[in-house]
């Protein structure tokens, strides 16, 4: 025969079950679940699919990189599985490597590989 339980039991019970459902709902409204509720689980870099326990793989990207910045609309969010997101940070590291350290300073400068037909009208007048 089951045994009843006390009213201080009760009490601690709904107890639990209303933190529980707090958490569930903190939780919910944060910028990831919210992401995760307003676009489809496709990485935007390479468009893999995500569901069931590779769900985690997806990260919410920033795009301006504000973590600060999460407006309802999702707009300044993009869905990136983990190894695209590492790969749009790494870029924006190697960017700011290559940025002038200080204001007024120069950038580094650039080299004939940066465009391919640097100089080829001069190569077809020569030619002519």
């Amino acid at each position: 025969m089951p045994s009843k339980k006390t009213p201080s039991e009760n009490d601690k019970n709904r107890q639990i079950i209303a933190e529980m459902k707090r958490y569930r709902e903190q939780r919910e409204n944060t910028y990831r679940e919210r992401a995760l509720k307003m676009f489809p689980w496709i990485c935007g870099r390479c468009g893999r699919e995500f569901s069931g326990k590779r769900l985690r793989e997806l990260t919410v990207h920033h795009k301006d990189h504000n973590h600060d910045n999460n407006p309802p609309d999702g707009s300044n969010w993009e869905l990136l599985c983990l190894y695209c997101h590492d790969n749009e940070h790494a870029r924006e590291d190697v960017a700011d490597a290559y940025a002038p350290s200080a204001p007024g300073e120069e950038a580094p400068p650039s080299s004939s590989l940066d465009n391919p037909f640097a100089g080829l009208a001069d190569l077809l007048k020569q030619n002519k």
